[in-house]
């Protein structure tokens, strides 16, 4: 059972995601992957466009809460491999932010795993987010 939770300064970049994906193919007990990419959207606030988010974190807490989310998925659901890798610092509109990507040795685990791990992630993992408009003002996200 392999696990890993990290936060990555800035954004994720598409080379490490597809290096990441690489390294599983030696793994052959693995029959399916699944990934979730969070994008930072340009949405509109008052009328201003959101052009970054500037993510923080309790780290320990965070941490811990991460855990807690991976103990819960490989008790509920058959994973060979899980990873989350989630932002710090600032990431701007069109960049990604949050990388899951669960495997499984049968396709059905890893669809139900990703939408609930995401789910927890957001309702249960002190990260915050100020969302930066096109005036320089800011807003603490929402996570929905």
């Amino acid at each position: 059972m392999n696990k890993k939770t990290v936060f990555i300064q800035g954004a994720i970049s598409s080379e490490f995601i597809a290096q990441s994906i690489a390294k599983h193919q030696s793994k052959h007990t693995i029959g399916a992957h699944n990934i979730f990419l969070g994008q930072v959207r340009a949405d509109k606030i008052d009328g201003n466009i959101v052009t970054a988010i500037e993510y923080s974190a309790y780290e320990e807490m965070a941490d811990e809460a991460m855990a807690i989310i991976r103990e819960k998925a490989f008790a509920q659901f058959d994973l060979v491999c899980m990873h989350i890798y989630h932002s710090l610092g600032i990431v701007k509109t069109g960049d990604i932010c949050l990388f899951v990507f669960v495997s499984a040795t049968r396709r059905k685990q890893v669809y139900e795993a990703t939408e609930t791990i995401v789910n927890w992630i957001k309702t249960d993992v002190p990260i915050f987010g100020k969302e930066i408009v096109e005036n320089n003002t800011f807003t603490w996200k929402k996570n929905t």
